[in-house]
């Protein structure tokens, strides 16, 4: 089944990548099923921001809380790829949990879904997944 996303959001997820430059871009997905709604920009608080990302740990744990208590839930995470690789790193690898969401993946000019595929709970890769951009 496809991840099912605006226009709008896909123009700002490659406008969020750009302006990023030659560092790592970051944020939150926030939706329902296979259909995202909302894009929540994070800080990148890697040491390597050009080779890394690491989701501002303040704001994750506010979305977290913001869902329980009832508003959106957190169905991925999207972050950018200065080198221009539109596939999982093998950082993003070692980096994923096994907990479903979607992973987008912003280079060049292109948006890329992906899922954690799991083994025993440890993240092994990642399977692609079809991307429907709607309006």
């Amino acid at each position: 089944m496809p991840l099912r996303i605006s226009r709008k959001h896909h123009n700002e997820l490659l406008e969020r990548a750009l302006a990023a430059g030659n560092q790592e871009c970051c944020g939150l997905l926030l939706g329902r099923d296979d259909r995202l709604f909302e894009l929540v920009p994070c800080a990148n608080v890697a040491e390597n921001l050009e080779h890394n990302f690491e989701l501002d740990p303040v704001e994750l744990l506010s979305r977290h809380k913001a869902a329980r208590d009832g508003g959106m839930p957190i169905i991925g995470y999207y972050h950018s790829h200065p080198n221009g690789l539109a596939r999982p790193s093998a950082t993003d690898t070692a980096q994923a949990v096994a907990d479903g969401r979607y992973w987008l993946i912003i280079a060049g000019d292109g948006v890329t879904a992906w899922k954690p595929l799991a083994e025993a709970a440890q993240v092994i890769g990642f399977e692609s997944i079809p991307i429907l951009v709607e309006g």
